[in-house]
């Protein structure tokens, strides 16, 4: 697996996770099959407890490591990532992140809160070993509306640097065919 996507909201239907199935879009368009990850459907106690061998805590541990981009995507709560998003970092090795690339989403109320990404996530994403960060993307409710029937909708802005971090993720990714053909 070469690119493994997070959704960190504790919600079904969020902005966040709308946020994250455009760069879904975007990536597949590129050719890219990026495997989801919805840290909400990890079992809360093993999740809170740190229960290492719980089999879907490991297979979700797994999926990081074979991961060569880690996209996470956050709602932004009281200037912080979400929670959830920090009970399972905390799960991860030292060096969990080690030699990866990682591109941040984050969704927040205002424009308050852009720099969380850069305060406060980054910092541990680093300290997990990151060291290639593809640019983040942070919008606000404003750029996500909701539309009548429930959906959201990610603006033309956002959609574009979408597809500007999605390019930069499939420079970082491995192409077995390109490198063949150039061999």
């Amino acid at each position: 697996m070469s690119v493994l996507l997070i959704a960190a909201s504790p919600s079904v239907r969020s902005r966040s996770g709308a946020l994250l199935a455009g760069a879904a879009e975007r990536l597949q368009h590129l050719g890219l099959a990026p495997r989801t990850l919805k840290l909400r459907d990890l079992p809360a106690q093993p999740l809170l407890h740190a229960e290492f061998d719980h089999p879907e805590i490991l297979a979700s541990l797994e999926a990081v490591a074979q991961a060569k981009v880690v996209v996470l995507a956050t709602p932004i709560y009281k200037a912080a990532y979400s929670g959830l998003l920090k009970v399972f970092l905390d799960l991860l090795p030292q060096d969990g992140l080690m030699g990866k690339s990682v591109w941040t989403l984050a969704t927040g109320g205002s424009l308050a809160h852009l720099l969380a990404l850069d305060y406060g996530l980054l910092p541990v994403l680093s300290a997990l070993g990151a060291r290639a960060h593809v640019d983040g993307v942070y919008a606000t409710d404003a750029h996500i509306p909701r539309e009548p029937d429930g959906d959201y909708r990610i603006d033309d802005e956002i959609t574009r640097r979408l597809a500007i971090g999605a390019s930069q993720v499939f420079e970082r990714v491995p192409h077995p065919a390109l490198e063949a053909s150039q061999a």
